[in-house]
């Protein structure tokens, strides 16, 4: 457990490095200028459907319509940016790996059509994920439990297979998650204390990708000292 401290600790120290706060930047901005399209194209679509005479009505209507779209953009946010973020995971495992690996043993850029899979496996995740949280507002007592162990257990999951498919197959990546499914667990409990936190939510694929290729190192290292140890 000391060792997912020390990964922690370093990532944190990582994303805010400049390389990562560029993407940061970029990953923000692009967020921003989709939600204020889809608001624009949404409220139109709205009010086109929907035909007021009386003033007084037509200005609640848009009011209203304000509201339901600030509602509906807002629980999308972290979804899109996630999604988008995606498109610079590459470049910031680069950056990660640098500092881990000797400068033979880099991991690989992940393929555009599995990277762009991926990205949308993401972003589906943490629509689900925000999804189920909204209905276990409902629920007194759990609700912040089970959003905390469903975010332990996907995201830990997603950001690990994003690792460690930049240094074998997919196949290879997916039995590795599973022989270390309890230790990845815990290692999602620290990205799903990003996601519940205000404000640094936006940083989570920053981070998923600064923890996760640390993580994913470690437990390469002991599983070749377990085959070695044979």
């Amino acid at each position: 457990m000391t060792f997912m401290f020390d990964a922690a600790l370093a990532a944190l120290r990582e994303i805010l490095s400049p390389p990562f706060r560029n993407v940061l930047i970029k990953s923000i901005g692009m967020t921003l200028l989709f939600l204020a399209l889809a608001w624009v194209g949404l409220d139109k679509l709205a009010l086109s459907y929907i035909a007021v005479n009386h003033p007084w009505l037509q200005i609640a209507l848009t009011y209203a319509t304000g509201v339901g779209l600030f509602l509906f953009l807002a629980f999308f946010l972290g979804p899109i940016s996630v999604l988008v973020a995606g498109l610079f995971l590459d470049d910031l495992a680069d950056v990660v790996e640098a500092d881990l690996y000797p400068a033979g043993e880099r991991g690989r850029a992940i393929p555009a059509a599995q990277a762009i899979m991926m990205g949308v496996r993401f972003a589906a995740v943490s629509a689900g994920v925000n999804l189920l949280a909204l209905f276990l507002l409902l629920v007194p007592g759990i609700n912040a439990i089970a959003f905390l162990l469903a975010n332990a257990y996907l995201l830990g999951r997603e950001y690990f297979l994003f690792a460690a498919t930049r240094f074998r197959s997919l196949e290879e990546a997916t039995e590795l998650r599973r022989r270390y499914a309890p230790q990845l667990f815990l290692a999602g409990l620290f990205i799903a204390a990003f996601v519940m936190t205000p404000g640094l939510n936006v940083l989570t694929p920053l981070f998923g990708v600064a923890f996760m290729s640390r993580i994913h190192k470690m437990l390469s290292l002991e599983r070749e000292a377990r085959w070695a140890g044979r």
